[in-house]
């Protein structure tokens, strides 16, 4: 019997369009078996796809797109959370 789950994919571009350069990412994958590990930190120096549109093409759905950011003046350089997170799912047949 075939069941369906889930995969939710959190890209990080360097800028709010689609077709921007991811800098960050992370793979949740509830298809894997529990005592399976999901992706860890490092686990690879290459992004899964080079942008959100690239991952949209290969079947992933845009569920979430980030809030722009806003930059106050004198603050425009300051360090915090990466700000174009987009979050993506896709749906997957497990045997």
């Amino acid at each position: 019997m075939s069941v369906t789950r889930q995969q939710i994919l959190i890209l990080h571009l360097a800028l709010p369009d689609l077709e921007s350069r991811t800098v960050a990412w992370a793979l949740y994958d509830g298809a894997k078996p529990k005592n399976e590990l999901q992706m860890q930190t490092g686990d690879s120096n290459e992004p899964m796809y080079e942008s959100v549109l690239d991952a949209m093409r290969d079947g992933w759905n845009v569920i979430q797109v980030p809030s722009m950011p806003v930059f106050l003046s004198g603050h425009e350089f300051e360090q915090g959370h990466l700000p174009y997170e987009y979050v993506l799912e896709r749906k997957v047949t497990v045997e």
